[in-house]
């Protein structure tokens, strides 16, 4: 698979790096911003914590 996508990438050794870190930093943005935060919410319980005295 991998081999796959890199015959796919245009340009020269250096750019094709270039192009895989660009990716590699938006998907890893997009985990960080949507994914893990919604998957946060579904494992997560509830916790309504009260503190009487």
């Amino acid at each position: 698979m991998y081999a796959a996508l890199w015959r796919i990438l245009p340009g020269p050794i250096w750019v094709r790096i270039l192009i895989v870190v660009v990716l590699l930093a938006a998907v890893l943005f997009a985990l960080a911003t949507w994914v893990f935060p919604w998957i946060d919410d579904l494992t997560t319980p509830a916790q309504d914590v009260t503190v009487e005295q």
